[in-house]
């Protein structure tokens, strides 16, 4: 009776061990790139003065076509072909944050990781000033790392990103419990480093 239940206990330990450390091993290759840019930044956000890096600002006057722009019916202002003649005769980036209008000018914002770039237009001629900043490459990564301004598709690789971390923390614990002559001192580091981060947060 006891062979019978050592070995059932065996039987299933086996199977869920061996697909926990398949899990955790291609994981954590699978998601390494993703893991690695996390980790750089945050610590490139953490200490930004490290990572001095030069902004660099454009500007410049032109002129688009006023018959855009100095309609009485503002409702009848082509936006998307004034956003697309930016995109193509500028190559303006970045998600489109705003487009106001009032009586004397058109104000657009476009705005991206690392990235602004803001229009004002005269209604009465169509001359624009554009300027456009960006703010380097240390900043698009922490922009990314934030998912600031960076549209749905990168949303979505932060949740998957969050989901494979998840994985990974949850099947290398796993693995530990299966680790008999390692699971009380890893178990016991493991609460060391929760309590050392509850002090540091409490302290400062």
């Amino acid at each position: 009776m006891g062979k019978t239940t050592a070995t059932s206990k065996t039987s299933w330990k086996t199977p869920v061990a061996t697909w926990t450390r398949w899990l955790h091993i291609y994981l954590s290759m699978f998601s390494f790139i993703i893991v690695l840019f996390f980790a750089v930044t945050g610590l490139t956000l953490n200490h930004v003065d490290w990572f001095p890096e030069k902004t660099s600002v454009k500007e410049l006057d032109a002129k688009l076509n006023p018959a855009w722009v100095n309609q009485s019916d503002t409702a009848k202002i082509p936006k998307l072909t004034i956003v697309e003649y930016f995109r193509a005769t500028h190559g303006v980036k970045g998600l489109l944050n705003d487009f106001r209008i009032d009586d004397r000018e058109c104000s657009i914002s476009f705005q991206g990781p690392g990235y602004t770039s803001d229009i004002f237009i005269s209604r009465e001629d169509g001359a624009y000033h554009l300027t456009e900043t960006n703010m380097g490459i240390v900043a698009v990564m922490n922009d990314l790392h934030k998912g600031r301004d960076t549209g749905k598709g990168w949303s979505w690789i932060i949740d998957f990103s969050a989901i494979f971390m998840t994985l990974i923390s949850i099947t290398g614990l796993i693995l530990l419990l299966f680790l008999k002559k390692r699971r009380s001192n890893g178990l016991i580091v493991g609460v060391i480093g929760i309590i050392a981060v509850g002090i540091i947060y409490w302290l400062w």
